[in-house]
């Protein structure tokens, strides 16, 4: 927990960097909060300069924000990592302490789970995951503490199906491997968790079901995708990737301002404004 007094700094940190709202979201909270003395900015940082860019903050920095390629990278510059992150080897959030130790949590999986209740689900008989790269680990870590049965997880090569299988292993989770061809299937279930980029599932959109259950599409740019927009006229409820990123950021914030409950409202405003904005 970072101290209130005098100004402080956070920032997220990733190459590309250019298009993260995460300046938005937590800059909307600490003006909601009343923290005038705290900024947010992002800097572009590779895996490279990532080790210098740490080594380099003063004890005006509370926290920082992670995104590819640095999730992993960052690992090794921590003092601690919590159970949560180390769960799939991915870091999202760093806070700085007053004593100038590096503390290393994932809310991308919290955020996730945050993001389904306030939609009402609490539990899934069984899920379906589309992708197969680092989201969807943290869906399965999710998935592990709301699904009761077996997650189907669709991948394209052989690689990322056994990548899916060890993570299920490791994480508790019965996963089942199909091949990309068969994603149709995956519509099917009463919980599709799709985490693919921009495009991948355009050629599903026929296969909406006519009464669907619940879509998790981690995108939020662009939005909505042909299949959250072909899945909502079929009258099924989505869940898109604001809401998991206003979530894992409504954590990230109260872990660096110590502050809680941080404004979901306010940040979930300013992101919805950027983004039509762009």
């Amino acid at each position: 927990m970072a101290s209130n007094n005098g100004p402080r700094r956070a920032a997220v940190l990733g190459s590309p960097i250019a298009h993260s709202l995460s300046p938005v979201l937590h800059r909307a909270a600490y003006a909601e909060l009343g923290l005038d003395g705290w900024s947010y900015d992002r800097f572009e940082i590779d895996e490279q300069a990532l080790p210098g860019f740490v080594e380099g903050l003063d004890s005006t920095w509370a926290g920082l924000s992670l995104t590819m390629p640095l999730k992993r990278a960052i690992i090794p510059l921590l003092d601690s990592v919590s159970e949560t992150a180390s769960s799939v080897e991915a870091v999202n959030t760093v806070v700085l302490t007053e004593d100038g130790r590096r503390a290393g949590d994932n809310t991308d999986i919290p955020g996730m789970i945050a993001a389904l209740r306030e939609r009402g689900v609490e539990k899934a008989e069984s899920a379906a995951v589309l992708g197969a790269g680092a989201t969807a680990s943290s869906a399965l870590a999710a998935l592990s503490q709301i699904c009761t049965g077996p997650v189907t997880a669709y991948v394209r090569s052989r690689e990322r199906g056994d990548e899916m299988r060890g993570w299920g292993e490791r994480l508790g989770v019965e996963v089942r491997i199909a091949d990309w061809a068969e994603a149709a299937q995956a519509l099917r279930a009463p919980l599709v968790v799709a985490t693919t980029p921009a495009g991948a599932t355009d050629g599903l959109t026929a296969d909406v079901p006519e009464r669907p259950g619940t879509l998790f599409d981690v995108l939020y740019e662009p939005w909505p995708t042909g299949l959250a927009s072909a899945w909502a006229a079929r009258g099924g409820p989505v869940i898109g990737g604001l809401d998991l990123l206003v979530h894992q950021a409504v954590l990230q914030v109260e872990q660096m301002t110590g502050r809680s409950p941080a404004p979901l409202a306010a940040m979930r405003r300013a992101g919805e404004q950027a983004l039509a904005a762009r």
